[in-house]
């Protein structure tokens, strides 16, 4: 069962979906194009939190952690919120944000790999618009 959203996260991410950061907008510009079928949303609420992107078929969150994650303070809060959506069965890709600027193309197609992965081990299907398409009449052996 996915987590309440509450009414503070929500608002919140209605506000950071107009303020994506520059390694969060670049990053968004490769997910919102549903890379080998995978759907994406950014600044998605969950419970009293806000993910910068969230891929729900595999449970998992990706984070964009700038310099500010290296803080003791953030780093903390950090894992207290991984563990608190890890109890929800939501698991987190932290990604550096140096990263996202230097290679966003090498990024996704790691987010992608690390789906692709997880999906496998979960032994769900890939998304619908990779499957083969079979219809009727060529299981039938119509023409």
């Amino acid at each position: 069962m996915r987590p309440r959203k509450s009414a503070l996260s929500v608002t919140r991410a209605k506000q950071f979906r107009r303020e994506l950061t520059k390694p969060e907008l670049m990053l968004w510009q490769y997910l919102r194009t549903s890379p080998s079928g995978h759907k994406f949303r950014k600044q998605h609420p969950a419970g009293p939190y806000v993910l910068d992107f969230f891929c729900a078929r595999a449970n998992l969150a990706i984070e964009v952690d700038g310099a500010a994650h290296d803080t003791d303070v953030r780093a903390m809060r950090d894992i207290a919120r991984d563990a608190w959506l890890s109890e929800h069965r939501i698991d987190t890709l932290r990604i550096p944000a140096i990263d996202v600027l230097r290679n966003p193309t090498d990024v996704t197609h790691n987010i992608v790999a690390t789906i692709d992965d997880r999906l496998v081990r979960f032994g769900k299907a890939p998304p619908s618009s990779l499957r083969d398409a079979t219809s009727p009449s060529q299981v039938d052996g119509e023409e």
